[in-house]
């Protein structure tokens, strides 16, 4: 069985445990039921339709593993899909969590995410106050909790980033640590577009007049929407920085190439004064006096080592040796 919990509430006080396939809308206003599925069979949201009267269009949606974040009204009936994300290595890897609401009842889907709704539900539980507001300040509660999963992965990928961008000053980018950022600009990328589908679901759900949720909740929602704002904002951030450290890595390697580059052409020239000379020596004229003095060869080797000194001191100060 997939239900991971499946209770009554009255007044924002869990009253009893419901079965799975006893499971029916509540018949007063003060009450409301909660189910939670994890990766449940078709046969079970079938079930479900029937004694909630879901929309077919919405139990497809459910099942499928494909889905983007979006909200469609049946009715009087709410169906929302949010996107999990957890990062698994340098990958991120998504899910969907498929929520239905009603006036009276809340029913969550959860595929291909780990992170069960447990500590949130006990949390909520622990305000009786609060979650007597009743079925929408719980849908505001489950995206919150998902919007708030979408942090470490941040931190993570800007903590391996930076990490690079301090060895990047050291030494040059390896074609793995090329690599590798590639790879995290292009999750990064994806992952983007997720928040601005998801960011669009959090407007919609603020912005709009929608049933099964109150005005009441409105400010809720709105906390919501910014929340989504921020983490946007940051992800953002985090594609400039990578953009630049991948930038900045280039400009170093240009640097580092023409620093090279110039040292060569120094010592190139260095070394053409004694080749220069040992060629013209090398000629085989006849007619050439100075080979027949008793110093010359003392002398050449003399005005080879100077004219080869000061070159030297000249490339060094210009910063080429």
């Amino acid at each position: 069985m997939s239900v991971a919990a499946s209770y009554l509430y009255r007044n924002g006080r869990r009253v009893e445990a419901v079965p799975f396939e006893a499971a029916s809308i509540p018949s007063t206003d003060n009450e409301f039921i909660w189910i939670g599925l994890h990766k449940p069979s078709r046969d079970e949201l079938l079930l479900l339709q029937s004694r909630f009267g879901l929309h077919e269009l919405s139990i497809a949606d459910a099942l499928s593993s494909l889905q983007m974040p979006k909200l469609s009204v049946y009715d009087n009936q709410l169906f929302v899909i949010a996107k999990t994300a957890q990062l698994e290595g340098d990958q991120i890897t998504y899910g969907e969590t498929a929520i239905f609401v009603g006036k009276r009842y809340i029913i969550t889907v959860r595929n291909g995410s780990e992170r069960g709704h447990g500590e949130l539900r006990g949390r909520l539980e622990a305000s009786p106050k609060t979650l007597c507001h009743g079925t929408d300040y719980i849908l505001h509660a489950i995206l919150d909790f998902i919007i708030d999963g979408y942090l470490p992965i941040v931190r993570t990928i800007e903590d391996a980033v930076l990490d690079m961008e301090r060895k990047m000053l050291d030494a040059f980018l390896d074609r793995s640590q090329i690599t590798r950022i590639f790879k995290l600009r292009r999750e990064v990328i994806l992952f983007q577009r997720v928040l601005d589908a998801m960011l669009d679901l959090c407007g919609k759900l603020y912005h709009l007049d929608l049933p099964s949720l109150d005005r009441e909740a409105k400010p809720y929602f709105r906390d919501a929407l910014q929340h989504m704002h921020r983490v946007e904002t940051m992800v953002a951030s985090l594609r400039d920085v990578i953009t630049s450290v991948f930038e900045a890595s280039n400009l170093l390697e240009q640097q580092r190439q023409g620093t090279i580059t110039r040292q060569l052409a120094a010592w190139a020239a260095i070394l053409a004064v004694p080749t220069a000379i040992a060629g013209i020596y090398g000629m085989n004229f006849d007619n050439m006096p100075e080979l027949k003095t008793s110093y010359g060869y003392f002398i050449v080797l003399a005005v080879i080592a100077i004219m080869c000194i000061a070159l030297f001191i000249r490339f060094k100060r210009a910063r080429w040796i």
